[in-house]
């Protein structure tokens, strides 16, 4: 793959001064274009050889556009706050909205590489670029434009930039210990990102492999390839109108779905609810205390039917908690900030710290149950959302953060007792709108959809709790009881590790 980019590439002088000026303008335009449709955002990761000019490439791209509506992101080892969460919630945070441009120096790819060429196992290596191919896909299945540049030297241009940059008292501090280590270990290290590339080169995200030793040649080459593949992307139809229809999910055909068959029922008197939710609510409050609680974090998710007693339960939680280690987070219909960014974008930014707790009433499932119940998403971007979910919840397990998912249920006749005591009940009637008496018209549409989600994302990594909850003491209780498990298995598995 990288073959090409060792023939000693140039462009002269008189090219460059011919082809500079109008190639700079054309990407002044058309980024302006960019940022006036604000469909799609682009995403420019520089990779390569060290000295191979991935920040004079920056530079440049920064001179020739507008920086005003460019971001640039290098990444270090992470800090506290980025280890304290998933590898790839850093990543996540850079990614630019609809409109604008990124430029990330390195990307997601730098660290499984220097960890893999540190010893890190081949395995964990394997998964990480299978996870970043799936990634990428999602990006590009979400309307975004990824860009990615391989700045290329031989191995003995290489050697001679280190050498001559290290001679020289003004420019030897350009070359670093990283930089020598790559030098010496040049094969090896090649080798393996021949391999990634090859791995991680996608019809929708291609590497471009860049001979980086004249710049005039980069620069042109990296200026004209973003110029056209901008262009190319704004000329194609809409992500809307590209989506290839999948075949509907069909019911089964007796009818009978999975949420038909959950027990609604279940009886707790009042004064056994009473001490049980003393000793449940001391038994968290005693397991968020634990020493080695603050190396996990825990999300909870709360799903249901309108009037399930989502809110009801939330507060049962909380109040076992001290309220600096916990935060909830209410999910309703996203803002124009969140609008310009792939869906599971707000919910990455919310995700805890190392020990901390973020509860969601309501959360990504939107994606699979209401935008598809009222046709807010396409039918192909709720399918491929169950794997995009399943890959996300698989990403916080991996990361030391428990998932535990609620489902609330009542029968259509509790709901309606529900909502007619919350019409009568002054300090209960802003729990009760239009949206959910129209909500009940489609009632079988939500047990369908809830009956298909669970089936596809109730995980070995991170299961559904289906609760019956016409009685609310019962379902407060199962809740409490489900989450202390969850956290109590989590620190049994550590103990058994030390």
């Amino acid at each position: 793959m990288f073959d090409s980019a060792e023939l000693g590439h140039k462009v002269d002088k008189e090219t460059y001064r011919q082809k500079e000026p109008i190639l700079r303008q054309e990407l002044l335009e058309t980024q302006y274009q960019l940022l006036d449709r604000a469909d799609f955002p682009v995403v420019i990761l520089l990779g390569g050889v060290p000295t191979a000019g991935k920040g004079e490439m920056a530079n440049l791209l920064m001179e020739w556009m507008d920086p005003r509506h460019i971001a640039s992101h290098a990444f270090g080892p992470p800090n506290d706050e980025e280890r304290s969460r998933p590898p790839m919630w850093r990543y996540w945070r850079t990614l630019p909205p609809k409109g604008k441009i990124a430029i990330l120096f390195g990307g997601w790819y730098a660290g499984p590489m220097w960890e893999y060429l540190s010893g890190k196992r081949t395995l964990e290596f394997e998964r990480e670029i299978e996870r970043i191919a799936r990634f990428e896909k999602m990006l590009a299945d979400e309307g975004g434009l990824l860009l990615k540049f391989w700045l290329h030297l031989s191995g003995d241009v290489l050697k001679k930039r280190l050498k001559k940059l290290s001679a020289d008292e003004l420019t030897a501090w350009r070359v670093s210990d990283e930089d020598r280590w790559f030098s010496r270990h040049y094969e090896q290290i090649i080798d393996a990102s021949r391999s990634m590339l090859m791995r991680t080169n996608q019809a929708d995200a291609p590497w471009r492999v860049v001979e980086g030793e004249d710049a005039q040649f980069r620069a042109l080459s990296v200026g004209e390839q973003i110029l056209d593949a901008v262009k190319h992307h704004m000329a194609r139809p809409s992500v809307r109108q590209m989506r290839v229809e999948t075949a509907p999910l069909l019911p089964p055909v007796d009818g009978l779905r999975l949420l038909d068959t959950l027990p609604l029922d279940q009886n707790l008197e009042r004064n056994d609810y009473k001490a049980q939710l003393e000793a449940m609510q001391g038994r968290l409050n005693l397991l968020t205390r634990h020493p080695r609680f603050q190396d996990m974090a825990v999300v909870v998710v709360f799903e249901g039917m309108d009037a399930a007693g989502k809110g009801g339960a939330i507060r049962r939680i909380t109040a076992a908690l001290d309220a600096r280690q916990y935060r909830v987070v209410p999910i309703a219909a996203p803002t124009e900030e969140e609008r310009a960014q792939p869906y599971l974008w707000r919910f990455w930014r919310h995700l805890p710290a190392k020990g901390r707790i973020t509860v969601f009433d309501r959360s990504w499932y939107g994606r699979v149950l209401v935008e598809r119940i009222e046709g807010f998403a396409p039918r192909a971007d709720w399918m491929r959302a169950y794997g995009e979910i399943n890959d996300f919840e698989a990403q916080l397990d991996d990361a030391n953060t428990i998932v535990v998912k609620f489902w609330l249920a009542i029968s259509k006749d509790e709901q309606l007792a529900r909502f007619q005591s919350r019409e009568q009940t002054e300090w209960k009637r802003f729990k009760i709108t239009e949206e959910d008496w129209r909500n009940r018209d489609k009632w079988d549409d939500y047990i369908t959809a809830a009956s298909d989600m669970v089936d596809r994302t109730s995980t070995l990594r991170a299961p559904w709790h289906l609760i019956g909850a016409n009685n609310k003491n019962h379902a407060r209780i199962r809740i409490l009881e489900t989450l202390c498990d969850a956290i109590e298995a989590r620190l049994g598995k550590k103990e058994k590790k030390r």
